[in-house]
Order: structure tokens, then sequence, then C-alpha cells
């Protein structure tokens, strides 16, 4: 099966959790680039990093906790 039709059977839900997760994992990599970068603006970077890890980690909770409600309830789509 190929990638694009194993998305298309993603709900709206699903394909949303993983674009976050995906977004997550992204925010991570920046951040250990930052951790390995010691550059002048290195605090400021490394604060930054921070907030939008835990933005991003939020928006993968919250996306997490809609796909478990919807396949609490499935008829919600």
């Amino acid at each position: 099966m190929n990638q694009q039709a194993t998305a298309s059977q993603k709900t709206r839900a699903e394909q949303e959790t993983e674009n976050e997760a995906n977004r997550l994992r992204e925010q991570v990599d920046a951040a250990l680039l930052s951790v390995v970068s010691r550059s002048p603006d290195e605090v400021e970077s490394l604060n930054t990093a921070a907030d939008r890890i835990e933005r991003a980690a939020r928006d993968l909770a919250d996306a997490l906790r809609q796909l478990a409600d919807q396949r609490k309830s499935p008829d919600i789509l």
C-alpha cells in the first residue's frame, strides 16, 4: 500500500496528531542543534527552543486527547 493511500484512510484527528508529533520531533532536532552550536546567542536560542518545544508538546497532547475522544465515540468524525 502506498503512502498516499494510507494517508487518505486516516481521519482528520489522526492526521493532525501525526502532524503535531512530527512538528515536536522537528523542534527537538532544532533544539539539539542549538545545544551543540555554542554561539554567542546561545542563551536566547536555548530559551526559544524550550518555548517552541513546550508549545509543540502541548499541541501534540491536545491532538492526542482529541483523537482519544474520537475513538471513544467513533460516530463523531
